[in-house]
């Protein structure tokens, strides 16, 4: 497979995301810039869709509820609850600004599928949501993307 393709696609990957591509491809030796422009390109399309999309994944969980699929839906809001507690007192404390910094904590748990539901859960307007996801998902890939160059040892 093309090492962009590769990149931009483990990019989409919930708590993989665009830090810890970055850190693949220049782990598989990809080129940096490649490697940080399809990262980036898939923090930017996570940024733009996720927000639009998780009213419909909420629909999508409840109608599970009531099939053989329902350990799936479940698991959902098992995790729905999860990012809640985690979330909210960034959230709550500092607005865009905590949501921003949730973001881009490189930890998993953490992130722009993270942060995309927790801006959803707790009401944050989608004008707000998606730059600080944008800026949120960019610091992360910045935090990793310096010792995964080799530049702290």
């Amino acid at each position: 497979m093309n090492g962009f393709l590769e990149v931009f696609l483990l990019s989409l990957i919930p708590t993989f995301e665009g830090r810890y591509a970055i850190v693949y491809g220049i782990g598989m030796g990809y080129p940096p810039w490649e490697t940080l422009l399809a990262a980036s390109l898939g923090v930017l399309l996570l940024s733009l869709v996720l927000p639009a999309l998780l009213p419909y994944i909420d629909r999508l969980m409840l109608w599970l509820e009531g099939t053989f699929l329902r350990k799936i839906a479940h698991l959902y809001l098992y995790y729905v609850e999860r990012v809640r507690k985690k979330a909210h007192p960034y959230v709550e404390k500092w607005g865009f600004i905590g949501l921003t910094i949730f973001v881009a904590i490189p930890l998993p748990g953490t992130g722009v599928w993270t942060g995309a539901l927790a801006a959803y859960l707790l009401g944050i307007e989608k004008r707000q949501t998606v730059p600080a996801l944008i800026l949120g998902g960019l610091l992360s890939m910045a935090i990793t993307l310096l010792p995964a160059l080799g530049l702290f040892g």
